[in-house]
């Protein structure tokens, strides 16, 4: 009930503003730009059996790779409205991935062949200033994005969120958030679907994700952020009811010194299976640093370890760790290459599970 009345405020006060704020002073203007990740690498991925017996992953090998392409449409209707329409088209020709499935288990996936395009973004925005906008419709969740800029090397790899699968970075929904005091606090909040960004259908009930964050000196972030819902599966009439409320905690620091940038993050779900009548948690952090030793280059490195508890009543944990480094260089406007390697080593109590290693150069392209 208090999730409907919070969406009933909201859309309340949006439509409010639309009386309120009209503004025709500014001239209507449309830009179109886009943004890509693509790689050429060699992967080295191998699953075992619970003898220790190995098989190599069928997507092993050299292969080229754009992972995402956003093609990104921004229209500007007057100083206070605006929209944005973000399609977003990926194919992958070899590869292989950690995911998480509705148990909360960590596995190693390989897939081939893959071509998709879909709406990765799509909003109308009312915005008041810097310390209020308002988005209705599929945009930018409160934690992830904020998270990737933070980091800074989206493109080489995912944060560890996003990597694992327990959060996305857009959904379909009532977004808003703003800055204040010059820029030096922040906040966003989200009342959405649940079900991510590729799949816009209702439930009974709207998630609820936020955020806060903090510089109270120059080149130091502080950041906390929370999630709790049913994920989109508790639907009228569906014959698999939802047991849980799925729960996450989120806290970011990172601080810039002199050209090194160091930075922190941990997070902890629960009941990520919503659907299960046993319950399932997982936690884990990420330390990052990178130093920025030429107005062109810099050096970065990167460490992830966390665990997955499937089933709380049985003490087994799926053990997940992570690193890669490499070196960045921007070689014109829009174009940065980075040369790095990346391991991935997923283990179910002293056994491992899989293995993954990838070397070679990822490219973030933007116009």
């Amino acid at each position: 009930m208090s999730k409907k009345i919070l969406a009933v405020a909201a859309i309340g006060s949006l439509g409010l503003s639309l009386v309120a704020h009209a503004d025709t002073q500014v001239t209507e203007n449309t830009t179109v730009g886009g943004r890509g990740f693509i790689d050429i690498t060699n992967i080295d991925a191998s699953k075992y059996n619970s003898s220790g017996v190995s098989t190599k992953d069928a997507a092993n090998g050299i292969g080229a790779d754009v992972t995402r392409f956003y093609l990104i449409a921004d229209h500007t209707f007057d100083s206070m409205w605006s929209a944005n329409l973000t399609t977003d088209f990926n194919y992958v020709s070899n590869s292989s991935k950690v995911a998480v499935d509705g148990s909360g288990n960590v596995t190693q996936t390989g897939y081939t062949g893959e071509t998709q395009i879909f709406i990765k973004k799509a909003y109308l925005q009312a915005k008041f200033g810097d310390g209020l906008f308002v988005r209705a419709g599929a945009a930018d969740t409160t934690w992830i994005p904020f998270d990737e800029a933070t980091y800074g090397y989206r493109y080489v790899e995912k944060v560890i969120v996003d990597r694992l699968g327990y959060g996305t970075s857009s959904d379909w929904g009532l977004h808003a958030g703003g800055k204040l005091a010059g820029g030096t606090f922040g906040y966003a909040a989200s009342l959405v679907e649940g079900n991510g960004y590729k799949n816009p259908t209702r439930s009974k009930s709207l998630d609820i994700e936020g955020r806060v964050n903090w510089s109270p000196v120059k080149d130091l972030v502080l950041a906390a952020g929370f999630y709790s819902g049913k994920l989109g599966k508790d639907v009228e009439g569906a014959t698999t009811p939802t047991h849980h409320t799925y729960s996450r905690f989120d806290a970011l620091a990172a601080y810039t010194i002199s050209q090194v940038k160091f930075g922190a993050e941990y997070f902890s779900a629960d009941d990520k299976g919503v659907t299960n009548t046993t319950s399932d948690k997982a936690d884990g952090f990420s330390v990052f640093a990178n130093w920025q030793f030429s107005p062109q280059a810099a050096a970065f490195v990167r460490y992830d370890d966390s665990s997955v508890q499937a089933n709380t009543l049985v003490s087994a944990k799926a053990k997940d760790q992570y690193y890669n480094i490499g070196v960045a260089c921007k070689v014109r406007k829009g174009v940065e290459l980075a040369a790095a390697y990346k391991h991935d080593e997923v283990k179910t109590g002293s056994a491992k599970t899989s293995d993954r290693d990838e070397v070679g150069v990822w490219a973030q392209v933007s116009f």
